[in-house]
């Protein structure tokens, strides 16, 4: 049995599902795109190919067995894109939830199914239909649940909108010991550029009280304001429209002082490390073309 454990993003890392890029199937078609940002390397021929796709999910392997971080692979099906496990479940404390997803996506979810059969069956939670919600809006933080929604009324147009507001009612029903902070997030089908397309597109919380943002993903400028007075001001990274079109914003936490992040984030890396976090740089640029990158393609299932 596994007795998965979350508390946060930031307590030592001892057991994750990491994505695969194995077999990830041909170039989509324009009209398949998920999202702006695989549609805009779509048209221009610059979508990224398996095999190096494949080489840079190593990298992060590599990184993860050198702190001894139990790692697990989700069954590879041929054809299909694996690579974003945040997407399809997410653990809260003892508990893991299955995302309701794309329905394009279920294959995904049979691809782990081998772990989920391994967590007692009364904490696995499957949310009742009209619930969407995808890991990327989900944060567990003590306390907190940051959730990252959209729910103006035109929510059906935009393949970018994930998690709806039951998604939020359900998961405050399900810790009603926790505080579930929701904030809106700014949509776009078209541009990346204008699209926070998860929460972890635009806000992620490191170490143990500081944070990387980026403002104009947030349609309320108080719910903004909300986590810059959370965190405090010195503790914030407050990253660029640009840093957050290649998603800087996304790296990930093995512990509070050891971060895994792309290797171009110049700016970033040296934040972090005169902040003193240990920072493990690897190569991630042609995966970021999917808009995702290192949370997007880790389900963490046991923290310390």
């Amino acid at each position: 049995m596994i007795q998965v454990n979350i508390q946060n993003e930031t307590s030592r890392l001892r057991a994750v599902i990491l994505g695969t890029a194995e077999s990830n199937g041909p170039i989509p078609s324009l009209e398949d795109a998920y999202d702006p940002k695989s549609a805009v390397h779509i048209k221009n021929g610059t979508y990224p190919i398996e095999a190096d796709m494949v080489k840079e999910m190593e990298a992060v392997a590599e990184v993860l067995k050198k702190y001894e971080v139990t790692v697990y692979r989700p069954r590879v099906i041929t054809d299909c894109n694996q690579i974003f496990t945040r997407d399809i479940a997410f653990v809260i404390e003892d508990k893991i939830i299955r995302a309701n997803i794309l329905p394009d996506r279920d294959e995904e979810i049979e691809a782990i199914r081998y772990i989920w059969e391994q967590i007692d069956p009364s904490k696995r939670i499957i949310l009742p239909e009209e619930c969407h919600v995808e890991g990327g809006d989900v944060m567990p933080w003590n306390d907190y649940i940051f959730i990252g929604t959209y729910s103006a009324p035109d929510y059906s147009d935009y393949i970018t909108a994930r998690t709806n507001m039951d998604a939020v009612i359900a998961i405050q029903e399900l810790f009603p010991h926790k505080t579930v902070k929701s904030f809106e997030l700014r949509k776009s089908n078209t541009d990346p550029r204008e699209n926070a397309l998860h929460l972890d597109c635009c806000f992620q919380p490191i170490g143990k009280d500081k944070a990387i943002l980026h403002k104009n993903g947030f349609l309320v400028e108080s719910e903004y304001q909300w986590l810059v007075d959370f965190f405090g001001k010195e503790n914030i990274f407050e990253i660029t429209k640009e840093e957050m079109y290649h998603m800087n914003s996304n790296i990930f936490s093995i512990s509070e002082d050891i971060i895994i992040s792309e290797r171009n984030f110049t700016r970033l890396n040296t934040w972090l490390r005169d902040k003193g976090f240990t920072v493990e740089e690897v190569p991630y640029a042609e995966i970021a073309k999917q808009e995702g990158l290192l949370r997007c393609s880790t389900l963490p299932l046991i923290r310390d």
